[in-house]
């Protein structure tokens, strides 16, 4: 493979931040410079986040977050993702004739928990005022920020739906009626004006820095925003994609209920490396078993680019992600056997089905001796029958559309999520994974200016299943940071977009990096992704031995992927992966030598440090 990389590694020894927008990135690094730590720095970069990337991410979505604490020496997992409302069962859908729940609208809300899980890092463990954070957020909404192509595709895709039936949307996001351009400053002021109310009924009602924090979690999930949230979803009637208009089923109850929540990641030891994951709740622990798997392999020496790796690597997400549809949901509600998952006899049997060829089978293991049990995998076909698909169909819920202008594409892009990484001097970590309240999959709540998240798509209408439906149960999020020790010693912060995708891209850069490639090579080589399983998106379909190739990978490669039996997909040339990291290493005499990487990709992301 060629030296030539996109951008340089960063290195330094002050402070390094990548994300997958160059604002959020920049905001983070300067929160450094003035003294914050990572904390301080990767909530005020994701709520940047949330004001420039809204195609991707919101106020009204959730993060889970992993970090590292350099004083307690320890990670720690902190949960944003809401449950589903107390209102939400699959009888409920079933009564409506429902085998999913839809994609869009108010129906599949849960919980907003990026608001509470930003803050409640700040509060225990950042140094700044909550209004110091929310400043450059603040800023950006309300002077404006620059539009990429791609916020503007995702506006035109469904302005249809905004101007015929989500009219609060439309306000927001057609100003003067008309789409707004690539390049053009985007204003939100609504944003602007709910931030600031929050701030100043903190600070009317507390007089320290954490009695602030606390009350503007209160207010957000307990005050005007959970009353606004609860008249809307109690009483709008919203077209989605059942064809019909619908309310919604979150109440103010259900956020005054909820609070983010600390969690021991999940780990793996693969080589030099211990990998750190979010628990069962997430598709996190999938990462870590498809490690497992390849560590029976034997990866060493492979040409990641050679047939045997990425035949190897596919084959590995294959078994893991039949695992992940068979056994992964809430560990609050379901008993998930992750440790079995996770040990060596499994991944030993796991890898021993691994053959020359590629598997055409949906194939879940027997943890423990466990039967699996399927979802109904026929839900989507019938679904997409009687669907209203007129506004497209995945994540977050947009449309194919022809040519209309020159800046709007052949196709949509799919959006999906975001990602910050921070190591800051005192070695601390924070690896985020902001996603949900996409602009395009629900509408804007009167009077917040911002849309809520609708992850409750991910859950099942079937009875008994892990990822079964249930009152105050989260759904299995494909949201994925993640961190890395090397030798014992905290290492890297990690993480990508992209939602299925995104514990694959991770697993085959990870796997590169440990081979000898530096971040940036590492995150600039030619990937690929596996589609064979059960989608995690509205409406759920299954795809099985299909493998989506970079064309950049090499010709030689793809012929004998072909060969295997894949059903090989090649896709643009820089189409595949959306990846961020950091590291620290011990330098001789003290402190650390920090370095970044960055996906050039989609020409958003940044690295920045010194």
């Amino acid at each position: 493979m060629s030296d030539f990389t996109t951008r340089p590694e960063i290195q330094g020894t002050f402070g390094a931040v990548s994300s997958t927008h160059w604002l959020a990135s920049q905001v983070a690094m300067g929160v450094l410079e003035r003294g914050g730590n990572a904390y301080d720095a990767a909530v005020a970069g994701g709520f940047t986040l949330q004001i420039v990337e809204p195609h991707l991410n919101g106020p009204g979505g959730e993060v889970p977050i992993l970090f590292w604490s350099e004083q307690e020496g320890r990670m720690r997992a902190l949960c944003g993702q809401g449950p589903a409302p107390a209102l939400a069962d699959p009888a409920y859908f079933r009564n409506m004739g429902l085998d999913l729940v839809p994609g869009i609208g108010l129906l599949p809300a849960t919980v907003p928990g990026a608001f509470g899980a930003w803050l409640t890092m700040l509060r225990d463990y950042g140094t700044w005022e909550l209004a110091d954070v929310l400043a450059p957020a603040i800023a950006y909404a309300r002077d404006g920020f620059p539009l990429v192509p791609r916020i503007s595709q995702a506006i035109l895709a469904v302005q249809a739906l905004f101007r015929a039936e989500w009219t609060s949307s439309a306000e927001v996001w057609l100003p003067d009626g008309k789409v707004p351009a690539p390049g053009t400053l985007m204003r939100t002021p609504a944003i602007a004006d709910t931030y600031e109310r929050i701030l100043d009924e903190a600070h009317a009602r507390a007089t320290d820095r954490r009695g602030r924090i606390d009350a503007a979690l209160d207010i957000w999930y307990r005050g005007f925003v959970a009353d606004a949230i609860d008249d809307f979803y109690t009483h709008a009637q919203i077209r989605d994609t059942t064809g019909e208009r619908n309310r919604g089923l979150l109440r103010k109850a259900d956020l005054a209920d909820w609070q983010a929540s600390y969690d021991e990641p999940v780990t793996l030891d693969y080589g030099r490396y211990t990998v750190a994951k979010c628990g069962a709740w997430s598709q996190g622990p999938v990462h870590l078993q498809q490690l497992a798997i390849l560590r029976e392999l034997d990866m060493s020496g492979l040409a990641p680019d050679s047939f045997e790796f990425v035949h190897r690597v596919a084959e590995a997400a294959k078994l893991a992600f039949a695992d992940r549809c068979a056994w992964y949901g809430d560990p609050d509600f379901v008993d998930v056997p992750v440790q079995e998952l996770l040990s060596t006899d499994y991944a030993r049997s796991r890898a021993a089905q691994i053959g020359r060829q590629a598997s055409t089978m949906l194939r879940p293991g027997n943890p423990g001796g466990r039967v699996p049990r399927l979802p109904d995998l026929q839900a989507a076909t019938r679904t997409l029958a009687q669907a209203d698909t007129r506004y497209g169909v995945g994540e977050p819920t947009f449309a194919a559309l022809p040519p209309v202008t020159e800046w709007a594409a052949r196709e949509i892009f799919v959006g999906d999520t975001c990602q910050i990484d921070v190591v800051d001097r005192h070695g601390n970590m924070v690896a985020a994974t902001p996603s949900g309240g996409w602009l395009s999959s629900s509408p804007v709540v009167p009077g917040l200016g911002f849309s809520l998240t609708t992850r409750l798509q991910m859950t099942w209408l079937d009875h008994g299943l892990p990822g079964t439906l249930a009152p105050g149960k989260r759904p299995s999020t494909t949201l994925s940071p993640g961190l890395a020790l090397r030798d014992g010693q905290p290492y890297m912060a990690f993480g990508t977009p992209g939602g299925d995708q995104q514990d694959q891209w991770t697993v085959s850069f990870l796997l590169r990096h440990a081979a000898g490639l530096n971040l940036q090579a590492a995150i600039d080589a030619p990937s690929w992704h596996i589609d064979h399983f059960p989608g995690s998106f509205w409406p759920r379909a299954i795809t099985l031995n299909r493998l989506t190739v970079e064309s950049r990978l090499p010709a030689a490669t793809q012929e004998a992927l072909r060969a295997a039996g894949h059903e090989l997909v090649v896709g643009a040339s820089w189409s595949e992966g959306r990846i961020s990291a950091c590291t620290r290493e011990t330098r001789a005499g003290g402190g650390w030598l920090l370095k970044a990487g960055a996906n050039p990709r989609g020409m958003q992301g940044y690295a920045v440090g010194r």
